[in-house]
């Protein structure tokens, strides 16, 4: 299983990137798909998934609005479109797939799979 992130690169205050995120190996089925971020000092937050199914979503409740999380089946690929950056987006992008049960799929422990993260630098 791999996953691998891209998109990432610095941009300025209020505009926006689009992450990718391939999986090989998985597919949705059965799986949660999750982007987290970390900036330094701070612990690895989650900041959307989808869970087994594409149309099933979840966000973090501060970037709701601001980031869009979605899936091309066909290509096996999840994006993070991510709009109106602010310099606290700052970070490493991470995604994660795994298997938790609906209660645990914010958890970043429930997901075993990471792929190798790409930084989002946003400036002022």
């Amino acid at each position: 299983v791999q996953l691998q992130a891209s998109g990432g690169g610095f941009v300025q205050a209020g505009e926006s990137l689009r992450l990718s995120c391939a999986l090989f190996g998985i597919t949705f089925r059965g799986y949660a798909v999750g982007w987290f971020r970390q900036s330094p000092g701070r612990e690895r937050e989650l900041v959307a998934g989808v869970w087994r199914n594409p149309s099933n979503t979840f966000y973090t409740d501060q970037l709701k609005g601001r980031f869009t999380i979605s899936v091309d089946n066909a290509k096996n690929t999840v994006y993070l479109q991510m709009d109106n950056l602010k310099p606290e987006d700052t970070a490493v992008y991470f995604c994660a797939a795994g298997t938790p049960i609906l209660s645990s799929r914010r958890n970043r422990d429930a997901y075993k799979y990471w792929g190798q993260g790409t930084q989002v630098t946003v400036s002022s």
